[in-house]
Formats: structure tokens, sequence, C-alpha cells
């Protein structure tokens, strides 16, 4: 059994950052062949074609810069990557309902596959934050940590994480399977 203070990653989180990085290269690569049909059989001005090709690479960077920090964040139970890849998905949503209901020519395919996409934000966002609270080392009142308590905070009782040399030495040590 692990130690009562040891965080753990969140295998759902990791899961589904998993599946949306599939479903990005996907939804990317139907994009592209969506507006490739779309040009070729719909009047598109041309200024509203290198929009929309530009937010789609924009789209591509910022969801691979997202997944990427929400993996290594999630994985290595860090808060500053997973934090940075909560907040880079607002924009990635905002792309996402652009293509769901603003560009010049909207596809029902475009809008099933944008629907997708905005339910894959909105879990990972859900299991992002639920991610940051349980790597969170702060004392909330009331839990019954060093923080609960009018009396604890009177004597200026300081939440502190300490961790024995011994505990250290044993978070790294590898591994021995038995052959």
């Amino acid at each position: 059994m692990a130690p009562r203070d040891r965080h753990r990653s969140s295998a759902p989180l990791q899961v589904l950052l998993f599946l949306n990085g599939w479903y990005c290269a996907t939804y990317f690569l139907l994009e592209a062949f969506v507006f490739v049909y779309k040009v070729l059989l719909l009047p598109y001005p041309v200024s509203n074609l290198v929009l929309d090709v530009v937010l789609l690479l924009l789209y591509l960077g910022i969801e691979a810069t997202r997944i990427f920090f929400g993996s290594k964040g999630n994985l290595c139970q860090r808060k500053v990557p997973l934090s940075l890849s909560l907040a880079l998905t607002v924009p990635a949503a905002v792309l996402a309902v652009y293509y769901l209901l603003l560009q010049t020519y909207s596809l029902r395919l475009e809008a099933f596959l944008s629907a997708i996409l905005l339910l894959f934000y909105g879990l990972e966002l859900l299991l992002g934050v639920l991610a940051l609270l349980s790597f969170s080392r702060c004392c909330i009142p009331g839990t019954g940590g060093a923080g609960a308590g009018a009396a604890r905070k009177a004597t200026g009782a300081m939440c502190k994480r300490l961790t024995t040399s011994s505990e250290f030495i044993t978070q790294f040590q590898p591994i021995q399977r038995q052959i």
C-alpha cells in the first residue's frame, strides 16, 4: 500500500489525453480534406480560406502543446505543466467553437467532429482540475490537517510537508522483478 501523502497521477486523464492525441490528428486530417472539398465545390473566398487554414494550423500547434504539457504534468505530478495545459484548453475550445459555428461554410461532419472535440475538452478540464487538486500540497482548514482549527492558526503552526531521507530514497529505487 502506498504512503498516505504520496500523490498519484490520474489514469483517466492520461487515457483521455492519449485518445485526444489520436482524435486531434484525425480531426486535423479530416478538416484538411474538407477544406479541399469546399474549395473545389463551393465559392470559397480566398481571404476566408487563408484565415481558416491558418486557424487550423494554429489549432494543431496549440493542441500538440496542450496534450504534451498535460501528459507530462500528469505523469510527473507537476502542477505548472498541467495548469498550462488547462490554460491552453481555452484557446483550443475557442477554435473548436469557431469551426463549429463561425467558419464560412460549416458542414454537418465538421459540426459533429467539433462537438466531439468540445466533449473531450470538457472531460479533460474536469479531470485536469481534479488532478491539480490531488497534486496540491496546501492545507485546507477544516479537513483535519495542520491548518484545522483556530487554535493552530493562533499559534502560528505552518503547513509543511516533511519527508525523511529514507522516504525520499525509496521513491527513486527501481522496482526489482523476480525472474
